[in-house]
């Protein structure tokens, strides 16, 4: 008797397995092939269906909690609780959402500083953005810079 449930559990174990398994590997390797786009390194644009977005970040002065950062964000159609959110490229270092304030009808802007790594200074950090709760997916590389202290 206990052959049998032990069995039924690993052919239920397997199929679960098989069923769900190719879902999680498709999703984790979307997100890798996506290319870095370095913000430190210059603004970073891509066009979709609805137009042209463009995002800069410019390191400000450091404060006693370390560079403040300037993001700008110009989207081609003004999302209705537009938000960026941190998140540790290399570490997980939890997700810290910033608000972006809209200077004109299609540009954004924000100052934050990012928290930086006890560890180091080796921290890079992701921008990703979200309309209210909805992550937005139209953007076609990993926008990263690297955390000055």
């Amino acid at each position: 008797m206990i052959r049998a449930i032990v069995t039924g559990g690993l052919l239920i174990a397997a199929v679960a397995i098989l069923a769900f398994a190719p879902d999680y590997l498709n999703e984790a390797s979307n997100e890798e092939q996506k290319p870095p786009c370095d913000l430190l390194a210059g603004p970073c644009s891509w066009q979709t269906d609805q137009g042209q977005w463009q995002v800069m970040l410019t390191p400000g002065p450091e404060g006693d909690q370390g560079v403040e950062y300037q993001l700008q964000v110009t989207v081609p159609e003004a999302p209705d609780r537009f938000l960026a959110v941190l998140r540790g490229e290399n570490m997980y270092m939890g997700e810290y959402p910033v608000p972006l304030v809209r200077e004109e009808s299609l540009e954004y802007r924000a100052r934050f500083t990012a928290p930086f790594c006890t560890t180091g200074s080796e921290m890079i950090w992701r921008i990703d953005f979200q309309d209210g709760q909805d992550l937005i997916e139209n953007v076609p590389s990993t926008l990263v810079f690297r955390a000055e202290k």
